[in-house]
């Protein structure tokens, strides 16, 4: 087996058999998206209890991303220097035992340090999972990673109908929290010891860098391509629903309609995208990728209706399906730089644009109106097609 071990180690002899590591591996990023898919749930739920107002429910929610964004910067030296899987044993446990502390809130302040912390946590799953990701493909030798990421969108849809049936049979957050604790703790107790024994090289777990250093450049482009195929993506799960109420003029029974199709397309195109990978190469495909986003909401600007609109939304989903996983993956193979730590950087720069699409798509909307503002997003689409063809590190 030719492993390319220039960032990372591979200890062989632990893997016998890679198909049950492909499996442990996919279950963790099941295990973190049925955690963030329980909470998501029960959002409403909470809203009422606590009596929150819609501004005071979007200032709490919003020390989630905080918590996560600054704990980046130290998530991936974390990975590095004590190795992934000591870290998701740590860091995975801990961020469902934050989702039961969610459910105990009886204030708004308190939902917020919950959410702060949920956020920290789940950051330090992100990186060291993703990482558990990178290594994985490195034992296959092949695309797997958009399947792995493909897995917490499963996790997304099984939440959300955990989530419905807890609250038809009127089980509190609480209760249903703990229920996915259990289901989770399981999980990583019969698969931990499946998960990959990787650990930074020694000379780049050695290596003395100021904390603050220069960022590669390399490694920046990536961020670039990832913060539009993000801010891309938290548009459509922010804006997708009222776009199809306002814009569309969609029957009310039709109006989830859009974010339906997006998402639907979205975890479908993950499934895909690595034998497309295989085909094609990662750099054309995310040309591709970047066409389809811009076309799909080009397509909703210009022909606001039921069906065209649904048609490019699903455009839209297909086309940030793969990209990503894709800039994780190169990310994790850039030999210069730990694979935590490239990690914590590309992701850095792209979650900026999970934080800063949906609401550039507010400010432009109250400008000018929302079809122009998704026709600003769109953009977006065509600046990932033009940087993915400069970098050259991209294959």
């Amino acid at each position: 087996m030719n492993i390319n071990t220039s960032s990372l180690q591979i200890l062989p002899d632990n893997y016998p058999n890679k198909k049950r590591i492909r499996i442990a591996v996919a279950l963790t990023y099941f295990c973190m998206g049925l955690c963030f898919a329980s909470w998501a749930s029960r959002i409403p739920d909470i809203k009422t209890a606590l009596k929150l107002s819609d501004a005071a429910l979007g200032t709490i929610l919003f020390a989630l991303p905080v918590g996560q964004f600054l704990m980046m910067p130290f998530s991936g030296r974390l990975v590095t220097h004590f190795g992934s899987r000591k870290v998701i044993l740590f860091a995975l446990p801990v961020y469902t035992l934050c989702l039961t502390n969610l459910g105990l809130a009886t204030q708004g302040w308190q939902l917020g340090i919950g959410l702060f912390l949920f956020g920290i946590f789940g950051n330090m799953c992100n990186i060291s999972i993703n990482t558990q990701g990178i290594a994985t493909e490195k034992i296959y030798d092949r695309p797997i990673m958009s399947a792995f990421h493909g897995g917490w969108s499963i996790a997304g849809f099984t939440g959300a109908l955990a989530g419905l049936v807890m609250i038809n049979l009127k089980i509190p957050p609480y209760t249903h929290f703990w229920i996915v604790v259990s289901i989770v703790l399981v999980i990583i107790s019969l698969n931990y010891g499946k998960l990959v024994q990787g650990k930074a090289s020694p000379t780049m777990a050695s290596s003395k860098k100021r904390f603050f250093s220069k960022p590669d450049s390399t490694l920046l482009q990536l961020g670039v391509i990832g913060f539009c195929s993000m801010a891309s993506e938290g548009a459509m799960f922010d804006w997708s629903g009222v776009y199809f109420k306002d814009v569309v003029q969609a029957p009310a029974s039709l109006v989830i309609l859009g974010y339906t199709s997006f998402m639907i397309m979205m975890s479908a195109g993950r499934f895909i995208a690595d034998g497309l990978v295989l085909r094609f190469g990662r750099k054309r495909l995310l040309q591709v990728s970047g066409i389809m986003i811009s076309s799909g909401l080009f397509i909703s600007v210009f022909f606001p209706y039921l069906i065209t609109s649904t048609i490019a939304f699903m455009m839209v989903g297909l086309g940030v399906s793969s990209i990503v996983p894709s800039v994780y993956s190169a990310a994790g193979r850039h030999g210069k730089v730990a694979p935590g730590i490239a990690l914590a950087t590309v992701s850095s720069v792209s979650f900026l644009g999970f934080l800063m699409g949906p609401p550039l798509i507010g400010y432009i909307s109250a400008a000018a109106g929302l079809r122009y503002s998704f026709a600003v997003i769109g953009i977006f689409g065509i600046c990932i097609t033009l940087l993915v063809s400069k970098i050259k590190a991209m294959h």
